[in-house]
């Protein structure tokens, strides 16, 4: 009896503390903005989108000449706007008009990170960018690490014609797996980011990418995330990519299989497997 009340105590005292941990671990925001698109050659507009709890988002839109597809771009758990331009002026290069943004507490938006906060940020950012029914191009949703989260959120919410979730993990149990601490941590956190159960809901065709060397989300969690979805689907291995690279390592196999799914899904919604 004694050993239960010290586990129980144990558990009383370890919920708090995870608690009030749980957002200083999941997120990794730097403030500011350091360049901007037009430091990378990109023309762009920056606005300000203002979420339902009263925060201000940063968000840039960038446009590209007679545009393949417009992404919505949801991007990882680190740093800000600024940091993450490498990849977003190569998405708009490459013919596609983007629309980024930095989640509560990242670069110049407002507010503090939480993970019911960035459902907040991301309900507030695809009605402002709600998808024009009566354009023959595609809206797809790209996400990269916590951001194909997102990006699965946003499809439940405002449905566009495809996803591309890169970098990504079935949830955060998942993602946290080869952690014997976080996991036992874990049993007292809120947090949940199921990835898998939002690309389900939204029922959407997928693009699922992941690097088979990434050190941070392991390339078997990227296979479980796939394995776990019920709707089309396709899944691309991208040979020699770690979870930070800016560029992929085979540039032309990355970008040819983005833009068949791009041209595929289309006003259609619908890809083969």
């Amino acid at each position: 009896m004694l050993v239960l009340y010290v586990l129980v105590g144990c558990g009383l005292l370890m919920w708090p503390l995870v608690r009030w941990m749980e957002p200083r671990f999941a997120f990794f925001p730097t403030a500011g903005e350091s360049e901007t698109p037009q430091d990378f050659g990109v023309p762009f507009d920056a606005i300000t989108v203002e979420t339902a709890d009263g925060e201000r988002l940063r968000v840039w839109k960038m446009h590209a000449p007679s545009p393949r597809a417009n992404v919505v771009y949801f991007h990882g758990n680190g740093a800000n706007l600024s940091n993450w331009l490498p990849i977003l002026t190569g998405i708009v290069k490459r013919g596609y008009s983007v629309v980024a943004f930095d989640y509560r507490g990242f670069g110049k938006s407002t507010g503090r990170p939480t993970e019911r906060g960035l459902y907040r940020d991301v309900d507030a950012i695809v009605t402002h960018v709600k998808p024009d029914r009566s354009e023959s191009i595609a809206t797809l949703y790209w996400g990269r690490s916590l951001g194909a989260t997102m990006a699965a959120y946003a499809a439940t919410v405002q449905p566009p014609d495809g996803m591309i979730l890169e970098s990504g993990f079935v949830n955060a149990r998942s993602a946290i797996r080869d952690s014997p601490i976080l996991v036992a941590l874990s049993v007292f956190s809120s947090y949940r980011f199921p990835t898998a159960e939002f690309v389900n809901r939204a029922n959407r065709p997928v693009l699922v990418m992941h690097g088979n060397r990434d050190r941070v989300i392991p390339f078997a969690r990227g296979r479980e995330l796939f394995d776990a979805l019920t709707v089309p689907k396709q899944f691309l291995v991208i040979e020699g990519g770690d979870h930070n690279d800016a560029v992929p390592p085979d540039p032309e196999a990355y970008w040819s299989t983005v833009d068949r799914f791009a041209d595929s899904v289309g006003r259609r919604g619908k890809v083969s497997e």
